[in-house]
């Protein structure tokens, strides 16, 4: 009989749940973990012409307890880093700045959209229905794969 009640403990001291993020200029797509860091879930998409995506981002670690977050960095090909991920450094160094002790990790996105669109047409969603579904699906695609280099 298995006695190690560990994986049930309600002591959020570890990485879950975490909360990742693809950003954009546009939208940026959000998605969380569970608790223990089984499966990750869309959450929404924050239109930043329409909302402060920082303060939106620390409600949403607030109300859900989030204890990392997962920033999805756009690397080139050849895994440098351009104007794109210039862009998301000084998104998260704000984030950090309005959230300070709760970690930041990034994690490479490259080709997480294309995989969440083609999840998503998979699972039969048409194109014109993928915008607003899509960001939060990158930021799944992101989820998962910082999940899978914490194993």
């Amino acid at each position: 009989m298995n006695t190690d009640h560990r994986s049930l403990s309600t002591d959020h001291s570890g990485p879950h749940p975490a909360l990742g993020l693809d950003h954009g200029d546009a939208r940026i797509g959000i998605a969380a973990t569970d608790d223990f860091g089984i499966l990750a879930h869309p959450v929404e998409t924050i239109d930043r012409a329409r909302v402060e995506p920082i303060e939106r981002i620390a409600q949403l670690v607030s109300q859900r307890r989030i204890q990392t977050l997962v920033v999805g960095l756009p690397l080139r090909m050849d895994g440098s880093e351009g104007e794109s991920a210039e862009k998301v450094r000084a998104f998260a160094a704000k984030l950090q700045a309005r959230l300070p002790g709760l970690p930041l990790v990034f994690v490479d996105e490259t080709l997480t959209t294309s995989a969440a669109a083609g999840k998503l047409r998979a699972a039969g969603k048409k194109a014109k229905q993928q915008k607003g579904l899509i960001d939060q699906a990158a930021a799944v695609e992101i989820l998962n794969s910082w999940m899978e280099l914490s194993l």
